[in-house]
């Protein structure tokens, strides 16, 4: 999801300026309220947390017999992830792209797309969530 209003602001030299307040940006990209309300109507609470990740992954994937839902919902699981490694992974942070792309950047300096990832996830499960918060959180 192309989030304009958080990405085009421009430092005087062309480049992208970061938001003026990475805490409500963050807040913002965490909501992901189609993803929580199908977790907390198959009994899943999603605290932020790498375990809630596991949970996801053992959710029945009855969205995606439903088009309109399944890019919606994916989209929502990629930045729960960003959520999740933002609040755990020391050093990482979410980092809007000039073209108001979110994606979460590690204190190595990779970026990781997450949207993307949930998109994979919602679609056909692999990778799973947990799994790629694993990957992520080593590096």
């Amino acid at each position: 999801m192309n989030l304009p209003f958080l990405g085009h602001r421009h430092k005087k030299d062309g480049e992208a300026a970061p938001p003026s307040d990475p805490e409500s940006v963050a807040a913002l990209l965490s909501e992901c309220e189609l993803l929580r309300s199908q977790a907390a109507g198959a009994g899943v609470r999603l605290d932020d947390t790498p375990a809630s990740l596991e949970a996801l992954d053992q959710l029945v994937p009855r969205w995606r017999d439903d088009a309109e839902t399944l890019p919606w919902l994916g989209h929502d699981a990629g930045l729960y992830l960003g959520t999740v490694v933002v609040r755990t992974v020391p050093g990482a942070a979410w980092l809007i792209r000039p073209d108001g792309e979110p994606v979460v950047r590690l204190a190595s300096g990779r970026e990781v797309e997450v949207a993307g990832a949930g998109q994979d996830w919602a679609a056909s499960g692999v990778p799973e969530l947990s799994q790629l918060y694993a990957e992520i959180a080593e590096t």
